[in-house]
C-alpha cells in the first residue's frame, strides 16, 4: 500500500459520537474522488437541503428508520416532488450503508421500511404535438440558434453533446458525427466544464441525412469574428467566437415560443421530440436506443431488436420525411 493511503488509512478514527453531520462530510469526500463533479453536487445539495436539518446533529449511530423516514414525510408536506425525495432517499441510503460496510454502524437505518413514493406526481414530460412542431421550425427561420435546435431535431443529441461537437467528430465522406464528450458551463465557477461519456453506448456514431450535412456545411462557413484558440475546433459558436450556454438556448427558446403561439419548452424537450417522431414513423427500437446512446433499451422502449449501420441510415432518413 502507498505510504500516502497507508498513513491516511491508519489515522481514521471515527469516535462513537460521530454526528451525521460528521460522518457525511468524511463520505463525500471519498465520493469526490470516484464519481463526477455533477453527481457530488447533486448528493451535496440532497443532503444540505433535506437531511441536514432534520438529523445533521444526530449521533450516527443512533439514527433509527423513522427519522429517515420523517425525512421524506416533511419534504412531502414541503411540496416536493416524488422524483425529488427519490434522489434524497438515494443520497441518505448511500451514505449511511457506506457507513454499514465499514462498520462504523451495525444496520443501515435507511431501509426497505423507508417509503419514498410520497410528494406530488413528477410532472408529465413535456413534447410538442407534429403540428406545433412544425409551427416551431417554421417560426425559427432567421433566428441565431436555428440550425442548433434543428440540428437536435434531427440527430437526437444531448445540448451537452452539441456544445462539445468538433470538427474532427463528423466525417462528411460516410455522413456521420461521432460522440464522445458533453460540455457544460458551470455558472458557480464560471467555467465550461468537459465530461466523457458516462457509459460505452454513449460513445456512439450518428447517421446524418443530407439535409443535415447541409447545416453542417452552412455551420462551417458562418462569418465569425475571432475565435478564441480553445474554441477552433468546436462547430456550434456564437458570431462573436464563444460556445452558446444551455441557459441561453433556453431563454431564446422561451421567447420563440412565445412569439409563435405554442407551449414553452426546454432545449432537452427537442431529444424528446426526435425520438416521439422516430418512433411514430416506424423505426426500430433498437436502432432509437443506439442513436439516443441509452445502455438500457428499457430506458428507450422494452423491446430489443438487432440493428447496423445501414438500417439507421435508413431508417433515420425515412423518419426524418415528416419533418
Amino acid at each position: 500500500m502507498d505510504s500516502q493511503y497507508q498513513d491516511e488509512y491508519s489515522n481514521l478514527n471515527f469516535p462513537e459520537e460521530m454526528t451525521v453531520k460528521a460522518w457525511f462530510d468524511y463520505w463525500i469526500s471519498m465520493k469526490k474522488r470516484t464519481v463526477r463533479p455533477n453527481t457530488v453536487r447533486n448528493y451535496a445539495e440532497r443532503y444540505g437541503r433535506d437531511i441536514d436539518p432534520v438529523i445533521g446533529k444526530q449521533i450516527l449511530s443512533e439514527v433509527r428508520p423513522i427519522q429517515c423516514q420523517m425525512i421524506r414525510s416533511r419534504m412531502a408536506d414541503e411540496g416536493y416532488r416524488t422524483s425529488t425525495i427519490y434522489q434524497t432517499r438515494i443520497t441518505l441510503f448511500n451514505m449511511l450503508d457506506y457507513a454499514y460496510q465499514n462498520d462504523v454502524i451495525m444496520k443501515n437505518p435507511c431501509n426497505g421500511m423507508v417509503k419514498s413514493d410520497i410528494g406530488k406526481p413528477t410532472q408529465k414530460k413535456e413534447t410538442l404535438t407534429l403540428e406545433q412542431q412544425r409551427r416551431f421550425v417554421r417560426g425559427i427561420v432567421g433566428n441565431a440558434y436555428e440550425r442548433q435546435y434543428k440540428f437536435l431535431l434531427r440527430t437526437g443529441l444531448g445540448t451537452g453533446e452539441l456544445v462539445g461537437l468538433k470538427w474532427t467528430d463528423i466525417d462528411f465522406d460516410n455522413r456521420t458525427l461521432m460522440i464522445s464528450r458533453s460540455m457544460e458551463y458551470r455558472h458557480s465557477i464560471r467555467e465550461w466544464r468537459v465530461r466523457e461519456p458516462k457509459s460505452k453506448s454513449e460513445y456512439r456514431s450518428i447517421p446524418l441525412t443530407d439535409e443535415t450535412i447541409d447545416m453542417l456545411r452552412k455551420q462551417k462557413n458562418l462569418e465569425v469574428k475571432v475565435i478564441p484558440m480553445e474554441w477552433l475546433k468546436c462547430v456550434f459558436l456564437r458570431r462573436k467566437g464563444t460556445l452558446v450556454k444551455n441557459s441561453t438556448y433556453d431563454a431564446m427558446l422561451f421567447k420563440q415560443c412565445d412569439k409563435i403561439g405554442i407551449p414553452r419548452f426546454s432545449i432537452h424537450v427537442l431529444r424528446r421530440i426526435f425520438a416521439t417522431r422516430c418512433i411514430g414513423s416506424g423505426m426500430k427500437p433498437k436502432t432509437l436506443q443506439t442513436m439516443l446512446g441509452h445502455s438500457n433499451i428499457g430506458i428507450t422502449m422494452n423491446l430489443y431488436v438487432h440493428t447496423t449501420g445501414d438500417e439507421k441510415h435508413k431508417e433515420i432518413a425515412a423518419s426524418l420525411r415528416v419533418m
